[in-house]
């Protein structure tokens, strides 16, 4: 598979935000379907709480001509892999990983806060130029 322009650079931002990468890709197998791979993954130890945090990050630029296009193609790409992973990590967290600009541009929308409600959709916002992340949205 083919890593999204940006996959490096969330990487990155992984690793300064204090994530061990722990798989790149992170390849999950789900009964009679074994081509399924989430960008990466990576776990934290939270030291307040000690226990290890593991999650799970599907990377997207949302950069082609149509943002509701990537939205959707996204949603359902998320939808699948949270099924998955549930059935074979059930403690590894799924995030779908967007630049900051279409953050601001187009998931703050109305449309897009519902949709994100309903699925429960996790996401974690970067800055692709300075490869930090910049918020954790639950």
């Amino acid at each position: 598979m083919a890593k999204d322009k940006y996959h490096d650079a969330v990487k990155t931002a992984l690793i300064k935000d204090g994530w061990t990468i722990t798989h790149d890709p992170y390849p999950l197998e789900f009964n009679d379907l074994n081509t399924l791979q989430v960008d990466l993954g990576a776990e934290k130890m939270l030291a307040a709480q000690r226990h290890n945090q593991k999650i799970a990050v599907e990377i997207k630029s949302f950069s082609s001509v149509s943002m509701i296009k990537d939205f959707y193609l996204a949603l359902g790409q998320y939808q699948a892999y949270k099924t998955a992973l549930r059935q074979r990590e059930p403690e590894r967290t799924l995030y779908l990983a967007l630049p900051w600009d279409a953050y601001n541009n187009f998931f703050k929308r109305s449309l897009p806060m519902a949709i994100i409600a309903e699925v429960e959709l996790k996401l974690c916002i970067y800055d692709p130029s300075e490869e930090v992340i910049t918020s954790w949205e639950k």
